[in-house]
């Protein structure tokens, strides 16, 4: 019996290992327990070009950058004539429960798609994401399919989504690079509503919602895109800013809070900017308002490349406005040139009082890449010129002139 007893007693510690080691593996495997890996990505948003990268490829928790694919298939709906901008979306029990962030919807009431938009941008709602969803595609995990086709459509390879909102998901992932896929897709294909983005604050219901993007008031130029957060992402934050025409989109996963974060992508699109030009690196200072005005007269101008009238086209005194549009990027200036003439073509109504400016731009010891431009158009030309062109599939970025054209100055 004494020997019975401590076998028993030297088996005890085995068993109660044995017992324990099953619910160790399932503690490892949980989301939640999960570290947020950093991951980091800037790109040249006119050519596709990376600037830097780290861990872009790796795939982490997306949290509310997965908002951006819901905003992508809601500009398409309305786009397409699907959904209209005042047209109506039902909130569902289902939506109307989703954890906050939200915006306390009650099932059965409607919101419009410009409401929903909103709320999405700035408040983050995932109350409404689910209720894009619901109306979209009948719910979650259908939405979610056509979430995921989107995004492999779009060139995401490494990215599954789960939901319509971030919300944790243990195989909802994407990749810094994807992300940045991304936001180059929602810049190129719906640029009349990426406008949105940079809206500081939404109103409903008489509350006043702040965007969550605190670039937005930090950074120069800066005019979007989305932050997210769950414990098993980190802080994340997918952010586009333009200076002088030139427009670098960075991406971060994995921040560990929100300010340390905010600096680091600062610094990023810092970096990527001096990558496609030093000068660009650096935020204007602010102009005195008691500087005289006879000082800027007397600067000398800047001698740029000859503006061209555009032939079939009869001046009618106009064209001296101080926007403009671009519709490529070349390595020679005749494709450049051409695509521009072939741009007016296409949308004679808003472009034929413009002129076509072929503007090189030099990146250290490589070649030229020179852009297509139509230039001396009012924002109103630029913006529907770029709707009409992007309709037609030609890329179309609308621009905004330091001056207005002095084209008497310039060679026809």
């Amino acid at each position: 019996m004494i020997g019975t007893h401590r076998q028993s007693a030297h088996r005890s510690p085995s068993r109660a290992l044995a017992l324990l080691l099953p619910l160790l593996l399932i503690a490892l495997m949980l989301p939640a327990a999960a570290q947020a890996k950093y991951a980091s990505l800037v790109l040249d948003a006119e050519t596709g070009r990376v600037l830097h990268e780290v861990n872009a490829d790796t795939r982490n928790y997306p949290a509310s950058l997965t908002k951006m694919m819901t905003l992508y298939l809601t500009f398409e709906a309305v786009e397409s004539g699907r959904w209209h901008w005042k047209g109506a979306l039902k909130v569902s029990a289902r939506a109307a429960r989703q954890p906050p962030s939200k915006l306390g919807l009650r099932a059965g009431q409607t919101i419009t798609v410009e409401t929903a938009v909103m709320a999405l941008i700035t408040k983050s709602a995932n109350d409404v994401g689910s209720t894009i969803a619901h109306n979209y595609s009948g719910g979650e995990r259908a939405f979610a399919k056509v979430m995921t086709a989107k995004a492999k459509k779009l060139g995401m390879s490494r990215t599954v989504f789960r939901n319509s909102s971030g919300l944790p998901h243990s195989r909802q992932k994407s990749t810094a690079r994807d992300m940045a896929k991304l936001a180059r897709a929602l810049l190129r294909d719906y640029p009349t509503y990426y406008r949105h983005f940079s809206a500081r604050e939404f109103r409903y219901k008489g509350k006043r919602f702040k965007n969550h993007n605190n670039l937005l008031k930090t950074y120069h130029g800066a005019d979007g895109v989305k932050t997210g957060y769950i414990r098993a992402s980190g802080f994340n934050l997918v952010a586009s800013a333009v200076r002088d025409g030139r427009r670098v989109i960075g991406v971060v996963f994995g921040g560990r809070s929100v300010k340390s974060r905010d600096r680091h992508m600062a610094k990023l699109l810092n970096k990527g900017f001096a990558r496609i030009d030093p000068a660009l690196a650096k935020a204007p200072e602010a102009k005195s308002k008691t500087k005289p005005k006879q000082v800027a007269k007397r600067k000398p101008k800047r001698k740029g490349p000859a503006l061209h009238k555009v032939k079939g086209f009869t001046p009618s005194g106009q064209g001296t406005g101080t926007w403009g549009v671009q519709v490529g990027a070349y390595r020679q200036h005749k494709p450049a040139y051409n695509m521009a003439k072939k741009a007016v073509a296409m949308a004679p109504t808003y472009l034929k009082d413009g002129w076509i400016k072929v503007a090189p731009l030099k990146k250290g010891k490589r070649r030229p890449l020179y852009r297509g431009r139509i230039l001396g158009l009012t924002r109103k030309q630029a913006y529907l010129a770029c709707k009409v062109l992007e309709r037609k599939r030609v890329n179309c970025m609308e621009l905004r002139s330091k001056a207005r054209l002095e084209v008497a100055s310039r060679k026809g």
